[in-house]
């Protein structure tokens, strides 16, 4: 009931010495220590497991009009090549997961997902919508490169192209026989990629290939950081944020207004026009 990854043999060799279980998934939680790697994330780069961000594909007519149900985020404004945090609300303007969504195509939507069982929620209102819309887990599994030398790594890699991928785009770019969307994207202020790699196949050889890229930009295996993620200010669903909080309490109004009539619509407007009840931000 607890699962592995394509990237797990390189993590266990690179020495995790402590893991949590996010999405029924084994996630590292520190190598050499939570300081230590903090230290090294700052000044280097690191290569993250990160397959526990699930993925849930939408996919079918009525797919953009499922995004547009679930997320107060206007889907209509969303470039081809976008990536876009989303908040996803219950019929009390709950948070019950904020995934980035990845467009592919008008029809078809990746939903990379914080720690919950989302694919359920998908599924449920598009059976009791009748909805046009195929809802599976693909066999996509991230891998974030992460740092100050993450460009450099990824470049070498991939090719200069990388480089020119702009903040939350992605493009897809050659590995080995195949393309995987790569994303400029990641939960670290150091900046970087998220890979998302498409087969379990891929897995070992594309971690190997990074870490034997990378050898003189001392690239480590890491995993998202405690320390560096409060001090970005970057919010946790399932721990700074709940079910209990709605978007617009955990400081998300400004992406919190789409037109369209999605769940939870009339608490997240109200605390829009009037102010939450409480308001969750970040340490500074």
């Amino acid at each position: 009931r607890v699962r592995g990854t394509p990237f797990t043999a390189g993590v266990q060799a690179a020495g995790a010495k402590a893991y949590t279980v996010y999405n029924h998934i084994l996630l590292a939680s520190y190598f050499e220590s939570y300081e230590a790697d903090y230290r090294h994330l700052k000044e280097h780069v690191q290569v993250w497991d990160v397959a526990v961000e699930r993925q849930v594909s939408v996919k079918g007519p009525d797919a953009l009009r499922l995004m547009k149900m679930m997320s107060p985020r206007d889907m209509d404004r969303m470039a081809d090549d976008q990536c876009y945090y989303v908040p996803i609300c219950d019929n009390n303007g709950g948070m019950l997961n904020d995934p980035v969504a990845i467009k592919l195509a008008q029809d078809h939507y990746w939903l990379s997902l914080a720690d919950g069982d989302l694919l359920q929620f998908a599924l449920g209102l598009a059976i009791a919508s009748k909805m046009d819309v195929d809802i599976v887990e693909p066999d996509v599994s991230p891998l974030a490169v992460q740092g100050p030398k993450a460009d450099e790594l990824m470049s070498r890699v991939f090719g200069d192209d990388v480089r020119d991928i702009r903040f939350f785009r992605y493009n897809r770019m050659a590995f080995m026989d195949t393309e995987f969307v790569v994303a400029r994207s990641g939960w670290s202020k150091q900046g970087g990629f998220e890979i998302y790699v498409d087969g379990t196949q891929y897995g070992m050889p594309l971690w190997d290939a990074l870490m034997a890229a990378g050898q003189d930009l001392n690239v480590r295996a890491g995993c998202p950081n405690l320390i560096g993620r409060v001090e970005g200010g970057l919010l946790s669903s399932g721990s700074d944020m709940t079910r209990q909080n709605t978007p617009v309490e955990a400081g998300l109004a400004k992406i919190s207004n789409s037109p369209a009539d999605f769940i939870g619509k009339p608490v997240n407007e109200a605390h829009t026009e009037n102010g939450p009840p409480r308001q969750i931000s970040p340490l500074a």
